[in-house]
């Protein structure tokens, strides 16, 4: 087996669009008692410094604290009291900013997260932040979590290449959802949104 080694905190870049952009390609790992389970990221979306669409944008409360850590931590919140989001804070120490992972390829436990989803069709495995959180048991106990070290849940390196990332409006929200603030494999199977509104 690869040894394996998550990102390290040098590698991400300090700037939230730039992070989004960078982590498509790059795996995220899951460590469960029943295996490891990881996807390749092929969607996110940037939430940036001042962007009134952000969690961050009123300032530090106890729910969002995980968005203004440096760069690098897990930050989950529960969406309409029904799917847990997986963000990564992405700037530096005390200022709130964060990528939401919105879709993976999965690539290794995938019978794990067909138990967790209870389905069994791949592409919609972890097609979508809601879905992706279910296939990789993420919830509020992971928040505020360091994701450049190995523990229950890291990021990782990727050697393939994702193919052609594209760049979009954000989708699932009402406030600066034009913004073109959405990265994405542009045929990727598995991404969550519409792959029409290309850039």
């Amino acid at each position: 087996m690869a040894v394996r080694r998550p990102l390290k905190r040098s590698e991400l870049p300090i700037d939230t669009a730039s992070l989004a952009r960078y982590l498509v390609g790059r795996l995220v790992v899951r460590a469960l008692p029943e295996g490891v389970v990881s996807g390749r990221i092929v969607e996110t979306e940037a939430y940036v410094i001042g962007d009134a669409a952000s969690h961050a944008y009123r300032g530090t409360t106890l729910r969002n604290r995980s968005l203004f850590l440096e760069r690098g931590h897990a930050y989950v919140y529960l969406a309409y009291g029904i799917s847990n989001m997986l963000n990564i804070s992405s700037e530096v120490s005390g200022i709130g900013a964060g990528v939401l992972i919105r879709a993976l390829e999965p690539l290794e436990g995938i019978p794990i997260m067909r138990l967790n989803r209870g389905i069994e069709r791949l592409r919609d495995l972890a097609r979508g932040p809601g879905r992706l959180a279910m296939a990789l048991r993420v919830d509020r106990q992971l928040d505020g979590l360091d994701l450049c070290r190995e523990g229950p849940l890291w990021l990782e390196h990727h050697d393939l290449d994702p193919g052609e990332i594209a760049q979009g409006g954000r989708i699932g929200i009402s406030r600066e959802k034009d913004r073109l603030l959405r990265f994405y494999v542009r045929n990727s199977p598995f991404v969550s949104g519409p792959r029409s509104l290309m850039q």
